[in-house]
């Protein structure tokens, strides 16, 4: 065999034509193995993290976009081989016109084909407003001091933890991948909101019995690699990109890591594997709250009205 035929060929089985690069482990893959690859990383993220007991009933937050899908699709196919365990999807309609009806559509069709519960919470039968209303009636009040997706981050946090709570959830899981992680750890430190900082982490802790705690089996997969499993499995889900993600800090976060990684492989993952290091410090700095009842709705709150509440005290 020549060398460079040797150079295409896949580095696992030896056997298929590589198709796939990782430039930060310098793995050539054939597809097969590539998406073997992502499963079992998968696996043994959820394992290191002792994210699930083995009769968990886990509710997967699922958007309909690549990541959340692709999770999906594998817990479900991990879950085969640990009957006790069951799955439940849950998604969140924010009411964006033009482009939530979409996802909802693909989120249940993937659950229909997987043979998973599926439910739906919406900021309307929560709050009294979809998104775009919000965004409205922020925008009357004269120049929002908050972008939308600032008042999304907060709603869809309560959201999907009372719907992980309605369907009677252990644990919700998340699609957050490397990339998202990562840039959450930036965007925190140069908000120098340490307390935030300290608190995201792959598995949360338990800190009020009504607040479902979160895992992320994505928190090692990035994005790049989460988009491309979907494809290479042929997995329907929406692409449409928010029509609201403009307005986030974290885009330009996500392009100076995309940047950074382009030139130095492997710097996303140096920064996730720091934050792991000196995590338990910032648990030592940081003073744990005692997490009680928000006045306004009885929700789990830190102080004594929560931030839903006072986002939509504000919107009147």
């Amino acid at each position: 065999m020549s060398a460079n035929a040797a150079a295409s060929m896949c580095v696992v089985c030896k056997r298929r034509d590589a198709f796939f690069f990782r430039p930060y482990s310098g793995e050539r893959l054939c597809k097969k193995c590539f998406v073997e690859s992502v499963e079992a990383k998968v696996r043994g993220t959820i394992g290191k993290y002792g994210m699930f007991s083995f009769d968990d009933r886990v509710a997967v937050a699922v958007s309909g976009g690549k990541d959340s899908i692709s999770l999906l699709h594998i817990l479900a196919k991990t879950e085969r081989a640990h009957p006790k365990s069951s799955l439940v999807a849950v998604t969140v309609d924010e009411g964006i016109k033009g482009y939530r009806d979409e996802a909802l559509e693909i989120a249940a069709a993937n659950c229909k084909t997987l043979g998973i519960e599926h439910h739906v919470v919406s900021f309307k039968e929560l709050y009294g407003f979809t998104l775009d209303e919000i965004v409205t009636r922020a925008g009357v009040k004269g120049e929002r001091e908050l972008t939308a997706c600032a008042y999304c981050g907060v709603l869809r946090r309560r959201a999907i933890n009372v719907a992980a709570r309605d369907v009677c959830a252990d644990k919700v899981a998340t699609a957050h991948t490397l990339d998202d992680e990562v840039q959450t750890s930036l965007m925190n430190i140069f908000r120098g909101d340490i307390l935030r900082l300290a608190r995201e982490k792959p598995v949360t802790d338990e800190v009020h019995p009504r607040l479902v705690r979160k895992v992320k089996p994505f928190c090692e997969i990035p994005e790049r690699e989460s988009t491309l499993y979907a494809y290479v499995r042929k997995i329907r889900f929406q692409d449409t990109p928010c029509p609201y993600a403009s307005e986030a800090l974290r885009n330009d976060i996500r392009a100076m890591l995309n940047r950074m990684e382009e030139k130095r492989a492997g710097t996303k993952f140096a920064v996730f594997k720091s934050m792991e290091r000196i995590r338990p410090a910032l648990d030592e700095v940081v003073k744990k709250d005692d997490f009680k009842e928000c006045v306004e709705c009885g929700e789990p709150s830190s102080s004594g009205l929560c931030r839903t509440c006072e986002l939509l005290r504000e919107l009147g």
